[in-house]
């Protein structure tokens, strides 16, 4: 009986310090995502879990950022193994642009996911009905280091108003902002992500508010005659927020997953596999996943080159690079 104890004990231990050493042996990976109001970090915590389930040896997390601009960053930093870009920042970061002057950025695509959705939010009261009404306004252009800041800014510019000198400008993510609109702290906000997007549709089910979605998408001709072919102008779809009963045009840019052009191919290869290949659970945790499709995989959605682990994947679905 002692022998056997001893047996069983041993094999216990054994059990353990396996288990230590497999949890030790397992990659780590940090994915970029954004602000907690927005769209990228519940997919990021989708996607965290799917690869943490199905590829084999991978521990990943999802990490709550500024957005775009700090995913980038954390890329370039090596403190980032998969992150959330707009393509337009991806754009100025792997060719040392704007925020990225002087400092490229190695990355490449692993997927292009999405279409963001520049959304321009107002609520009744404030005398805000088309764009330029926002002159002489309270505004959030998004927070310091996001992709909304950014394109808030270009968008700003397309429509002949200066952000500096022809509005107050708040900095905020996009709950703050939300909050501050509700508080009539602000007039307006900016945000670009997916739609709906949850802290807007809390927004707009706030008793006695009504939300308006401010028409811009004439700004896109002249984003994409100074920014290049990465704005295309679209629309939000009537009733896509509670009380918004009306189309309104906008305009949108792609989302892209990224990766430090150095990634391991195999990995890379198997993260592309297990997000195509287990996209319904993704879709659970927010629609704007649906839009994932190999169609998409191409180079005039994304403007960074793909990375080989990826392209063997595509390939392997019949798509031609």
């Amino acid at each position: 009986m002692k022998l056997m104890t001893l047996a069983l004990g041993a094999a216990i231990a054994a059990f353990g310090l396996g288990t230590a050493e497999a949890q030790q042996n397992k990659t780590r990976i940090s994915i970029g995502t954004g602000g907690t109001g927005g769209v990228y970090y519940p997919l990021g915590g989708g996607l965290a879990a799917i690869l943490s389930k199905y590829v084999a040896g991978v521990d990943a997390t999802a990490e709550v950022t500024a957005g775009s601009i700090a995913n980038l960053q954390l890329i370039d930093g090596g403190k980032s193994e998969l992150a959330f870009t707009m393509a337009d920042s991806a754009w100025d970061a792997y060719n040392g642009l704007d925020k990225f002057t002087g400092k490229k950025v190695a990355l490449r695509s692993l997927a292009v996911f999405y279409p963001n959705r520049m959304q321009v939010i107002s609520i009744e009261g404030k005398g805000i009905n088309k764009f330029s009404d926002l002159k002489g306004k309270r505004v959030s252009t998004g927070a310091p280091a996001s992709g909304t800041e950014v394109m808030a800014l270009r968008l700003i510019e397309a429509h002949g108003l200066d952000p500096n000198k022809d509005m107050t400008r708040e900095r905020l993510s996009v709950a703050e902002s939300v909050n501050a609109l509700k508080d009539r702290k602000i007039d307006a906000l900016f945000w670009v992500g997916g739609v709906p997007t949850p802290s807007i549709t809390d927004l707009a089910a706030t008793p006695g508010l009504k939300i308006k979605v401010v028409d811009h998408g004439d700004g896109a001709e002249n984003m994409r005659k100074k920014y290049g072919p990465i704005y295309v102008k679209n629309k939000i779809l009537a009733n896509a927020y509670p009380g918004d009963d009306v189309d309104t045009s906008n305009v949108d840019v792609w989302n892209l997953l990224v990766v430090p052009e150095k990634a391991d191919e195999k990995l890379v290869y198997e993260i592309t596999k297990a997000l195509f290949e287990k996209k319904e659970e993704l879709v659970k945790v927010h629609k704007d996943a649906s839009f994932l499709e190999l169609a998409n995989q191409n180079t005039n959605a994304s403007p960074i080159p793909f990375h080989p682990g990826s392209i063997r994947y595509f390939k392997e679905k019949g798509l031609k690079f």
